[in-house]
């Protein structure tokens, strides 16, 4: 274990806790939702069966179900409140919508140990969560071991600028800020997975603040809370 490894307990607390402000606060995660949709756009694929990992409050359920009609649309968070949310918001959407005939589940686990079989799957969508993660290459021979021959995965993360004016700004005797994993060795854990002709691309996008109790507060709001093993502790 180093200072770096996600406090898992903790984390999951503060997206718990985090479920009734996440939707106001994700302004972030939001458009990036929508940048990878107009990438899928691209792509002639029709899963069946649709693996949202990381779901959160379900943002994504809607747009899956409208793009794809898939049988089967599973949500999968390590937090139960958010969990609980992407059901009420995806349960009222499938009733407006219920023609599309989509069944849909809900699983509480970590990433790191998903309770699905082998070749169950023929997406795996993940919008901004793998770097809650403690083992890419555990996670992603996950990914590999679920889904389909010809299936696709499709997921966002944060890379290693991400918050360096924090990093930057604070103190070396403490993690402040989590580690983010660089592209080039997130195509490398891909291809040691097994994955195929995987493509990536970097993103960034600023977002402008009055004063850092801002920063802060967004953080909060999304449950984004420092649960590094090196935090302070006071």
């Amino acid at each position: 274990m180093t200072q770096h490894h996600i406090d898992k307990k903790r984390a999951q607390a503060s997206f718990n806790k985090a479920s009734a402000s996440y939707e106001d606060a994700a302004v972030l995660q939001k458009h990036v939702l929508g940048e990878m949709f107009l990438r899928l756009k691209l792509l002639k694929i029709n899963p069946n069966i649709i693996l949202d990992l990381g779901c959160g409050p379900g943002n994504a359920g809607p747009d899956l179900k409208s793009a794809y009609k898939p049988h089967d649309l599973i949500y999968l968070d390590f937090a139960y409140d958010m969990l609980k949310k992407a059901e009420e918001k995806n349960k009222d959407h499938f009733l407006k919508a219920f023609s599309s005939k989509t069944a849909q589940q809900f699983i509480c686990a970590d990433m790191e140990a998903i309770p699905l079989l082998e070749n169950s799957v023929d997406m795996v969508w993940s919008n901004l969560s793998l770097q809650w993660c403690n083992d890419l290459d555990v996670v992603l021979q996950e990914f590999r071991r679920l889904l389909k021959p010809n299936g696709l995965l499709m997921f966002a993360t944060l890379g290693p600028d991400t918050l360096k004016e924090l990093r930057a700004a604070s103190g070396a005797e403490h993690t402040h800020v989590s580690r983010f994993i660089d592209m080039h060795d997130i195509g490398d854990a891909l291809t040691r997975a097994g994955f195929s002709a995987p493509v990536l691309d970097v993103m960034h996008y600023t977002l402008t603040y009055d004063h850092v109790e801002s920063v802060m507060r967004d953080l909060k709001a999304i449950g984004a809370h420092n649960a590094t093993a090196g935090r302070p502790k006071g």
